[in-house]
C-alpha cells in the first residue's frame, strides 16, 4: 500500500488551483436550459474537452458545462445522484460499473481514446528526464514524486504499474505523494511540492503547461492500456443532446483536437 501522504497545506493549494470535484465536493446544479449539458469528465481531459465543447456549442447551440475530477470520484457522485448527463472516464471499468448499477445506458458506451502516461518535471529542473526517464527518480534531489490517487484515478494505477514494471516501486514508494486526480499530481510538480510526477500526456501538451515542464513518455507496455470510455447517464433529462455530443466526439473535428493533446484512437 502506498504510504505517501500529501500534507494538508499542499492539498489545499492543489484543490484551489485545479478546480475539480472530489468525491465529497458539492455538485453544481445545471441551469434550466434544455440546450445545456452537464458533463463529468476525467481530469486528463481538462484542456482537450473544453476545446471540443466550445466547438460543439458553436455548431449546435448546445452549451456544455464540465466538472473534471478523478474517474472513481465522479462515478461515486453519479451513483449518489449527481445531475450529470454524460460521463467521460479515463478507463472503461467505471462506465461499466455504472451500467451494471443501471446508472448509465449501455447502448451509449464507447471507447473514445487511449490515454498516455508521462513522467514530468519542472522546466527549470536539472533532471534529464528526456534521456534518463524513470532513472531520474533515484536521484537524491528527488524528495517527492507525485501521482494521482490510484484508489480513484486510472492514471494513478498506471503510475504504480509503471514503477513496478521498472523494478522501482519498492525503492521510491516512501517518497510518493498523491493528488486526488492527475491534474492535482501535475499541480504538485508545477508548484514545486514534488520534484517529479506522473501525469497525462494531455497535461504536458496543453498550451498552458508546455512552458512549465519537460517530460518523458512512459512506454505503453509498462502499464495497462488506458482505454478511455464515455457513456450517457441514465437519469439525464437531455439524452438527445447527450447522444449528439457523444456522436460529435467521433467526428474528425473532435478527433483532431484529442490527437493534438496526445490522445490516440482505439484502433491506432
Amino acid at each position: 500500500m502506498i504510504k505517501g501522504i500529501v500534507r494538508l497545506a499542499i492539498a489545499t493549494i492543489a484543490v484551489s488551483a485545479v478546480g475539480c470535484y472530489s468525491s465529497s465536493a458539492q455538485v453544481s446544479q445545471p441551469k434550466k436550459n434544455s440546450r445545456e449539458l452537464l458533463v463529468a469528465a476525467a481530469a486528463d481531459l481538462s484542456s482537450a474537452l473544453k476545446d471540443v465543447g466550445d466547438n460543439f456549442e458553436k455548431k449546435t447551440g448546445v452549451s456544455v458545462q464540465f466538472s473534471f475530477g478523478a474517474s472513481g470520484a465522479l462515478t461515486q457522485q453519479i451513483q449518489n445522484g449527481a445531475p450529470f448527463d454524460v460521463f467521460f472516464s479515463a478507463d472503461m471499468d467505471y462506465p461499466r460499473q455504472l451500467i451494471a448499477a443501471a446508472e448509465a445506458d449501455q447502448s451509449t458506451l464507447f471507447q473514445y481514446a487511449v490515454g498516455r502516461l508521462v513522467l514530468w518535471v519542472p522546466a527549470d529542473s536539472p533532471l534529464d528526464v528526456e534521456h534518463k526517464g524513470l532513472d531520474i527518480l533515484l536521484d537524491p534531489s528527488v524528495k517527492e514524486i507525485s501521482i494521482a490517487n490510484p484508489q480513484h484515478a486510472p492514471y494513478g494505477r498506471a503510475a504504480v504499474a509503471a514503477l513496478t514494471h521498472a523494478g522501482l516501486y519498492g525503492r521510491v514508494k516512501d517518497r510518493i505523494v498523491m493528488g486526488e486526480n492527475v491534474s492535482q499530481a501535475a499541480q504538485f510538480v508545477e508548484s514545486g511540492n514534488a520534484q517529479a510526477g506522473f501525469v497525462a500526456l494531455a497535461h504536458a501538451k496543453a498550451p498552458s503547461m508546455q512552458d512549465k515542464g519537460r517530460y518523458w513518455e512512459v512506454p505503453q507496455d509498462y502499464y495497462p492500456l488506458l482505454a478511455q470510455g464515455a457513456v450517457v447517464v441514465s437519469r439525464s433529462q437531455h439524452k438527445k443532446e447527450a447522444q449528439e455530443f457523444l456522436d460529435y466526439i467521433k467526428t474528425k473535428d473532435a478527433v483532431d483536437v484529442l490527437r493534438r493533446y496526445g490522445f490516440s484512437l482505439p484502433q491506432e
